[in-house]
């Protein structure tokens, strides 16, 4: 494995931003996507090069170190990429998904005058999640963890003259330094515990520490803090829906196929000190569940387009969550996998309607657009049947494991999962009819504009499109005759395969739970056609009356406004009173103090300078005697 070539990896998309971003008014728009998707490329390139002797079993994971980062008396820690299993299958995923993104932005960001500084931001972020997931210590894992959040908020808040634009980037940037902090405790932890940041050498070292030990419990629900800030989860998940005021493809790219998923990516990293953890294993479970209802619960009423899919984002994160709590973290990396390719095309999709509709994003103003979007229609279609877990499409293969787990686990558990999922299912084919479907509802300008987009955009919906039908054929179980390739694939980073496995499951209860759930959801389907479709009925409007629970939903349960009351306002008053008090009273009272002090002191002494000689020679003369007679006294 060469080092020079995988060093390229992450390189080559620093280059990109640094020629972006310091040639930005001097390159043209064309020079600008083809070096920004140029250096994806690339990378993806390399990526593959990698994949492939992973895939026919001729390579093993190997560390790679490239210099001594820091060293500190025996601190030591070392700039060093693991590329094994569980990488490569994330930097596939950055590269892959992230050049057809960069492609994409080149049409859909063709007229915005950031244009440049748009693919260096861009370019920056998929170089910090290279670093994030290569690392082979926790040190390079945060350094671009914490990469990947400023680009979070250079993205989110990219048109920065809309305050508001501007809120939501630093509320995103707050929410997740709390979970930073926790990841950063939970690193402090593991470095006093094991003497180490480095993967291999603090799971070798974890047999020295007893299963569900107070330390071990403390260090993985600190990280899983960590976890929850840049995953979306309960309680630190508002940040990602208000995260959509930034383009369309970053929200692709970054909230719904690569950073949201970094959590996901460092607890299966670090499954062997969580399969220590019963506990917080537990409690992981019951966030993710808890999340991945809740959310889903909001998006079956919201009415833009674009907020319909960021609940959906952290729904399904909840469920990927879900997984890792009940042990099976392959099954976590499985749907993580599936989601990317047809979330990114459900964004994508939504891109390229609010594109037609000349930045129109409540849907409410939509409908009728299935003839003059088809490839749109067809791709975003596609998208919706995966993530509703209709069979062959990915999504099935991926939420049929996650629900056979729970039932294994607990049947109630996966009644519970099978609601989130009928949600999903709802509100998903809910927004494809009223988009899609009957009378055209916006203006006549809008109508106007209607056209489909550019080959540039489309021909990424429909790449993504195919990956969302076939990416499930990796995860195939062995009741449907496969063999689940992608789990005997990771079998060598994720060592706890005891709970890996739902064998005590037979082939008839398997098929029942297959044929129980993919019934219910075309049941939901066909109540979802009649109400939107065949009945036209159509949400209501704003100032319209509705029920009080549409309006708690509607209102996202007031979480935002809860946060508000409890945690901001009194934060405000009491930093107001320490700023009118404290500061203002004590710490400025104590400085001015000494200034006032000087200038009386300064003031009264000046009076002996008064330029009278003979004062003066007075004062010489009274200095004299008083020199001499208390040198008579001593």
């Amino acid at each position: 494995m060469s080092k020079f070539l995988v060093a390229l990896i992450p390189l080559l998309p620093l280059l990109g931003f640094l020629i972006i971003g310091l040639g930005n008014k001097k390159l043209s728009k064309t020079l600008v996507g083809f070096i920004g998707c140029g250096a994806i490329l690339g990378s993806f390139i390399i990526v593959l090069s990698l994949l492939f002797p992973f895939l026919n079993g001729t390579a093993k994971g190997e560390t790679l170190s490239y210099f001594d980062w820091i060293s500190v008396g025996n601190f030591k820690i070392s700039f060093s990429f693991l590329v094994d299993q569980l990488s490569v299958i994330m930097m596939t995923i950055i590269t892959g998904i992230g050049f057809l993104i960069h492609v994409y932005s080149a049409g859909y960001m063709s007229h915005d005058e950031g244009y440049a500084r748009y693919f260096s931001y861009l370019n920056l972020f998929v170089f910090s999640m290279l670093l994030l997931v290569m690392g082979s210590n926790y040190v390079v894992m945060f350094a671009g963890w914490e990469g990947v959040g400023l680009c979070s908020y250079l993205l989110i808040g990219f048109w920065f003259k809309n305050t508001e634009y501007n809120n939501a980037a630093k509320k995103a940037f707050i929410m997740n330094r709390i979970g930073d902090l926790g990841f950063l405790l939970g690193m402090l932890l593991i470095f006093t515990t094991f003497g180490t940041l480095d993967y291999l050498e603090v799971f070798s070292r974890a047999n020295s520490v007893q299963e569900n030990s107070t330390i071990i419990i403390a260090i993985t629900l600190l990280l899983f803090i960590g976890a929850t800030g840049k995953s979306a989860q309960i309680p630190l998940y508002t940040w990602l829906p208000d995260a959509m005021a930034g383009p369309t493809p970053v929200s692709a790219l970054i909230h719904a196929a690569t950073m949201v998923t970094a959590g996901i990516y460092m607890i299966v990293r670090s499954n062997v000190l969580y399969s220590m953890s019963e506990v917080t294993l537990e409690i992981i479970e019951i966030v993710g569940l808890a999340t991945a209802l809740f959310a889903a619960t909001i998006g079956l009423v919201q009415n833009d387009i674009k907020k319909v899919l960021a609940y959906s984002t952290v729904s399904q994160l909840g469920y990927m969550f879900f997984a890792l709590g009940l042990g099976a973290y392959s099954t976590g990396m499985f749907h993580l996998t599936t989601h990317a390719f047809f979330k990114a095309l459900l964004f994508l999709g939504a891109g390229s309607v609010i594109h037609a509709m000349s930045g129109e994003q409540d849907i409410r103003n939509m409908g009728g657009l299935v003839k003059k979007l088809p490839i749109t229609f067809g791709t975003f279609l596609i998208a919706t049947l995966a993530i509703s877990g209709i069979p062959p499409f990915a999504g099935f293969f991926s939420k049929d494991e996650i629900l056979a787990h729970a039932y294994e686990h607990a049947p109630f558990l996966w009644g519970f999962a099978l609601v989130g999922a009928l949600m999903t299912t709802f509100y998903m084919f809910r927004l494809l009819f009223l988009t899609f479907f009957g009378k055209f509802r916006g203006t006549e300008h809008q109508r106007s504009h209607l056209h489909e987009s550019p080959l540039v955009m489309t021909i990424p919906l429909m790449i993504l499109a195919l990956f969302s039908i076939i990416a499930g054929f990796i995860g195939i179980p062995e009741v449907l005759g496969g063999s689940n390739f992608l789990k005997k694939f990771l079998s060598p980073v994720i060592t706890s395969q005891g709970a890996e496995t739902y064998a005590a499951l037979s082939h008839a209860v398997e098929y029942r739970l297959m044929g129980a759930s993919v019934g219910a959801v075309l049941v939901v389907i066909f109540i979802t056609w009649f109400y939107y479709v065949q009945r036209e009925v159509r949400p209501a409007k704003e100032g319209e009356q509705i029920s009080t629970p549409h309006k708690v939903l509607y209102n996202k349960y007031y979480i935002d406004e809860i946060y508000n009351s409890i945690i901001v306002k009194p934060l405000k008053w009491f930093s107001d009173k320490f700023y009118s008090i404290l500061e203002l009273k004590v710490i400025d009272g104590f400085v001015n103090s000494w200034g006032k002090g000087v200038n009386l002191g300064s003031s009264a002494i000046r009076h002996v300078q008064s330029g009278s000689i003979s004062f003066y020679l007075l004062v010489m003369v009274a200095g004299i005697i008083l020199i001499l007679l208390i040198n008579n006294l001593i």
